[in-house]
């Protein structure tokens, strides 16, 4: 969780993105060996950042005796002036901003962008990151690896950009937040269903990025993003165990977070030119938000919400989440039409989304059996184990 505030902290210390990162690494490698000898410290982040700090300067003393920034350096480190002064949290908050600008420079392609602020900002690993693009684990590597590269070699500043660079890169920081999000809310590997802390991370910095550019589409990711998050409370049992929309106690539902999501979702709409990809996704969140019951909600607005964000931006993950908005609607025979037309189409092949959708729909039509067979189909695609054992519990609900 300290990962983006460290990195960014040392890319604000030495003015190398690149650099940092490997630094904040190697004070790692150095804690594991050290930590298990001498317990660890009292304030794990300041050690690192203080062990990063001075492997920066061993870094810029082999580089040149004489380069004058290490002289600089050279003469903080003699001061003493501790890791207080590093890891001052008025501005990490800046530091991971910026370090989110710079990951996502327009030099980068759009998905070396998105992949690499994930890795750096948001602490996911390859495999996570692979599983959200829908591409193989060694693809995102590259793109890593070579984004890092093209960082260097491009000698790219770290610091948040001025106001008239901000509209290039936004989307794509939105993007990394939202989709940092998605991972911590329905986890894609592990054992927990829910990720806490990058939910929390990208909620944090979803406010961050509204103070600095109020646009009607930044409002509508918070909005998002603090509806979807107002369910938390009551998506896992005490064991951590999922709990179905249909069976959780909306009384647990956080009323502060849905307030806060509404009051964002009214001020995406305030500049009336319509809302975005984020905003109408909170529009559908808020449908939710503001139901009684799974039978009272209206699936008829969300059937014509998802629609319209189908049409501005299309996704085989849209197209799956339409058709269970048409089975509540309409009935289960309609979205298990659409369901199998996708699968015909050989989207979401990788995915353990669609077989669970299609065995759900299927057991609600009383075919068991092909429901079983579907049901197995997605255990066996998924990578994470909570979403596993409620998988399994609904085969056990049709023996």
């Amino acid at each position: 969780m300290e990962s983006a505030r460290i990195v960014g902290a040392l890319a604000r210390y030495t003015g190398d993105f690149p650099l940092a990162e490997d630094l904040a690494q190697e004070a790692l490698a150095e804690a594991l060996v050290s930590w298990s000898v001498n317990g660890v410290p009292e304030q794990p982040a300041a050690w690192l950042l203080t062990t990063g700090r001075r492997r920066a300067i061993d870094t810029f003393r082999r580089r040149s005796a004489l380069d004058e920034r290490y002289a600089v350096l050279a003469r903080e480190l003699s001061e003493e002036p501790g890791a207080d002064e590093l890891f001052n949290y008025e501005a990490i908050d800046d530091d991971v901003l910026a370090l989110m600008f710079t990951a996502c420079h327009p030099v980068l392609s759009k998905e070396a962008r998105i992949a690499l602020t994930l890795r750096v900002v948001g602490g996911l690993g390859s495999e996570e990151i692979a599983k959200a693009f829908l591409v193989p684990v060694a693809t995102i590597q590259a793109r890593i690896t070579r984004a890092k590269k093209t960082l260097a070699a491009a000698g790219v500043r770290f610091a948040v950009p001025e106001a008239h660079e901000l509209d290039e890169r936004l989307g794509s920081v939105l993007q990394v937040i939202y989709l940092t999000f998605t991972e911590g809310s329905y986890a894609s590997g592990g054992e927990d269903w829910i990720r806490s802390g990058l939910t929390d991370e990208s909620r944090r910095l979803a406010r961050m990025m509204v103070k600095l550019k109020p646009e009607p589409e930044v409002f509508g990711l918070l909005a998002l993003l603090e509806l979807t998050a107002a369910r938390f409370p009551a998506r896992t049992d005490d064991a951590g165990r999922p709990v179905l929309l249909e069976d959780q106690d909306r009384r647990r539902w956080d009323s502060s977070a849905i307030r806060r999501g509404r009051a964002a979702l009214e001020r995406a709409a305030a500049a009336g030119r319509g809302f975005g990809a984020y905003g109408l996704q909170a529009a559908i969140a808020e449908c939710h938000a503001v139901a009684d019951s799974v039978a009272a909600t209206d699936w008829p607005r969300i059937v014509v919400l998802y629609e319209a964000l189908g049409r501005l931006a299309p996704s085989p993950i849209i197209e799956l989440n339409h058709a269970v908005a048409v089975a509540m609607a309409s009935g289960p025979a309609a979205g298990l039409e659409l369901v199998d037309s996708i699968a015909a189409g050989g989207k979401l092949a990788a995915s353990h989304l669609l077989p669970a959708v299609r065995g759900e729909l299927l057991a609600r039509l009383g075919r068991r059996e092909e429901a079983r067979a579907a049901l197995q189909d997605a255990i066996r695609m998924c990578g994470n184990g909570a979403e596993r054992a409620a998988l399994e519990a609904k085969i056990r609900r049709l023996q």
